[in-house]
């Protein structure tokens, strides 16, 4: 296979691996103030502490492979996002003390500040991963010199914006349903009424979101044009989301849980699609686009590259199996929890 287009499929791997497993965190944090006691609250944490971390391995890993397979990408998006990604690892950094502190003391006062930095950190990282995506869609405005020409709310348009609350729906669901299977008793009965609220919310920024692409961005089928085949990947994700609410009904959120990962995979699939080979957009010219062969290191680092992901890859999958395996199971406070 071409090592441009290989790459091009690794980060998109990667990309939908932090998705899947760094979305339902991210959602439980949207979903914090929903629990109404102090217990719960910390049943909530639990949930996710021996995992979170884990999960943005995954983004970390995405951008050292974006670094070093796509570095005119890497340095253009950092012109373009600058202020965006120290906003960004400031809520990445904040969630994580939040975790940590929150029950270090038992002060009202205290919990209830480290409460509110989890939900708005968490918010706030989910927002603006959505909003880098609508804008990766929408184009930048990038010049022959490969340099950000615009200002910070130039990011901040109608399409960015609509974009990242689509996002923050899907985590939010996903995190709904990952806290109903690793919940019991009267929580988990309270949780099954959230989780109809958070796919409702998702359908319609679904949605909306659908349709706004479709005016703004017709381009974006164009590869689907091209290959019909590629068609399958639509059709099962509307199956997929249609699946979501059947499984609750039916009082199977493990399925509806497969279902709101394999959405996942499938809208990831579709931004692949509506980018290629592009991986930043001008908006200014379609000559400075950045794409996979104007962007990319030398096809000896793409080759040592691939070599070494295909060592260390069934590393990190077999470590995120094991780790899921042995959390695996109902939330139980103890000695040591959060």
């Amino acid at each position: 296979m071409d090592l441009n287009i290989l790459w091009f499929i690794l980060l998109g791997v990667l990309l939908t691996g932090y998705a899947i497993l760094d979305g339902f965190d991210l959602g439980v944090g949207i979903l914090h103030f929903s629990a109404d006691t102090d217990e719960e609250r910390r049943i909530f944490m639990n949930s996710i502490g021996p995992l979170w971390d884990g999960n943005e391995v995954w983004l970390v890993t995405f951008g050292g492979a974006l670094f070093a397979a796509f570095p005119e990408a890497y340095a253009t998006a950092f012109s373009g996002f600058y202020l965006p990604f120290m906003v960004l690892l400031f809520a990445l950094i904040f969630r994580a003390v939040s975790l940590e502190f929150r029950s270090k003391a038992g002060i009202t006062m205290w919990r209830k500040f480290f409460d509110g930095g989890f939900f708005l950190a968490s918010l706030v990282a989910t927002l603006l991963f959505g909003v880098a995506i609508g804008n990766m869609i929408n184009g930048l405005k990038i010049g022959a010199d490969k340099e950000y020409a615009g200002t910070f709310f130039d990011l901040l348009g109608p399409y960015p914006l609509v974009v990242g609350l689509f996002v923050v729906s899907i985590f939010a669901m996903h995190g709904a349903i990952y806290l109903y299977l690793k919940t019991e008793g009267e929580l988990q009965k309270r949780l099954q009424p959230l989780m109809w609220k958070t796919f409702g919310f998702f359908l319609v920024m679904y949605m909306l979101t659908t349709m706004y692409t479709l005016v703004a961005h017709p381009e974006a089928l164009d590869l689907l044009k091209a290959y019909p085949i590629t068609w399958v990947v639509p059709v099962l994700s509307v199956l997929a989301i249609a699946n979501i609410p059947r499984a609750i009904y039916l009082g199977r959120p493990g399925y509806a849980f497969l279902s709101s990962c394999a959405t996942i995979v499938a809208l990831n699939f579709l931004l692949g699609v509506a980018l290629f080979p592009n991986l930043i957009v001008s908006s200014i010219d379609p000559a400075y686009n950045l794409t996979i062969y104007n962007a990319a290191s030398s096809q000896k680092t793409l080759g040592i590259m691939r070599t070494i992901a295909f060592l260390g890859m069934p590393f990190v999958i077999a470590y995120t199996v094991v780790i899921y395996w042995v959390f695996r199971g109902k939330v139980e406070l103890g000695k040591f929890s959060y």
